[in-house]
């Protein structure tokens, strides 16, 4: 009988630790001194680029690119269009994809600051009518396809939907969500573990833990969620933004 347990004992280990081993399948497959690139699923990557802030110093920056079909749609653009070329030269040459469309999360630089790169060769790039709006007070490259709330994009037979839920980080932001992959882009609106709050220069602290619960809901198979900074997770980092936020 003691045998029959110990064995037990043994495959629960086992077990356990195999599950541990490859709970995380994400890993670095690119870096430079300017763009590093993340796997997080056999079809999504995190892009983390830089920007010197004067309240939060150098920061890295997350954006995500979907690939399928050999066709890709980018969420943010890295912050330059130094390195949004090479982002976009890693897609072609990397993943053997074209682009399809670049979509922004919200106005500020750290989602659009490397726009210019993408319409220069002829690549639509899509936001809200609001975000349009207010990136035309501040920056002068702006998305060239406006939405109200809504917007569905395919790669072959595989859909991308990003959708506005609510005010949080700032007035505009929008989340995407693969379907096929079960991640989810939250962008800025969502927080990495242990992170502070950030930029509230444009938020709305009242309504974000709202927001972000309206997500949740209405995403229940979420896996992956890669925040605007930091370390991507998985609804951990809605729960901890809405307790974050939570009047």
């Amino acid at each position: 009988l003691m045998k029959f347990y110990t064995k037990i004992v043994a495959i629960i280990c086992i077990a356990t630790i195999f599950s541990c081993t490859t709970k995380s399948k994400s890993k670095i497959i690119y870096k430079t001194e300017t763009l590093e690139i993340e796997q997080i699923t056999p079809n999504v990557f995190k892009h983390k680029s830089y920007l010197q802030t004067h309240s939060f110093g150098k920061v890295g920056c997350n954006g995500m690119v979907y690939v399928a079909n050999n066709k890709a749609l980018v969420f943010d653009t890295p912050t330059t269009d130094e390195v949004s070329n090479e982002l976009m030269n890693w897609i072609k040459n990397e993943r053997n994809a074209n682009i399809s469309g670049v979509v922004v999360n919200h106005f500020h630089e750290d989602c659009l600051g490397g726009l210019k790169a993408f319409h220069d060769k002829n690549i639509p790039s899509y936001a809200t009518h609001k975000t349009i709006e207010l990136a035309k007070k501040d920056i002068a490259v702006v998305p060239t396809n406006g939405f109200a709330t809504k917007l569905e994009l395919t790669l072959g037979n595989q859909k991308v939907m990003t959708q506005f839920f609510g005010e949080a980080h700032t007035v505009d932001n929008t989340v995407s969500f693969v379907e096929s992959e079960k991640v989810l882009y939250g962008g800025c609106m969502i927080k990495s573990l242990k992170a502070g709050k950030g930029n509230l220069a444009d938020a709305n602290v009242n309504e974000w833990s709202n927001t972000v619960r309206k997500i949740k809901s209405a995403y229940p198979n979420i896996k992956h969620v890669i925040p605007g900074h930091g370390k991507t997770g998985d609804t951990d980092l809605l729960d901890y933004t809405i307790e974050m936020f939570q009047k």
